[in-house]
């Protein structure tokens, strides 16, 4: 048996990208920064060291959340990892893990640049997810 859940919080590193699937799926995806705390050996003070990871959620939340979130914003998330692998134009291989949102809980009162606490609507929470 193995387990594959993953919980983060971090603040967005770019704001999120909306897009559709040739199946007409709607797919969000957006960067997270993460921070872990280390002692720095050599002066003995706590540093902060990001680690980027690449978040995407599916189907109708992926609009909702959309209109909740920019750069910036701090959000937790719930999800699993998926290792995706490609060949680019040029022949290349690349690959990337990336964390499919199963939950998202937002963390900032409001949308970065804007003045409005407004809260997401309780349908960001359906459970139309594709797996």
């Amino acid at each position: 048996m193995s387990i594959n859940r993953v919980n983060l919080s971090g603040n967005l590193t770019r704001d999120p990208e909306l897009r559709m699937t040739k199946g007409g799926k709607q797919v969000l995806s957006f960067g997270l920064a993460v921070n872990d705390r280390m002692r720095n050996q050599q002066t003995g003070v706590w540093e902060d060291r990001p680690n980027f990871v690449d978040c995407i959620i599916f189907g109708n939340r992926a609009e909702a959340v959309a209109k909740y979130v920019s750069k910036g914003s701090k959000v937790a998330v719930d999800g699993k990892l998926r290792y995706s692998s490609w060949e680019t134009k040029d022949g290349q291989r690349r690959s990337k893990l990336e964390v499919v949102v199963d939950e998202i809980e937002f963390m900032t009162g409001k949308r970065q640049g804007q003045g409005s606490d407004e809260q997401p609507p309780a349908d960001v929470y359906d459970e139309d997810i594709p797996f």
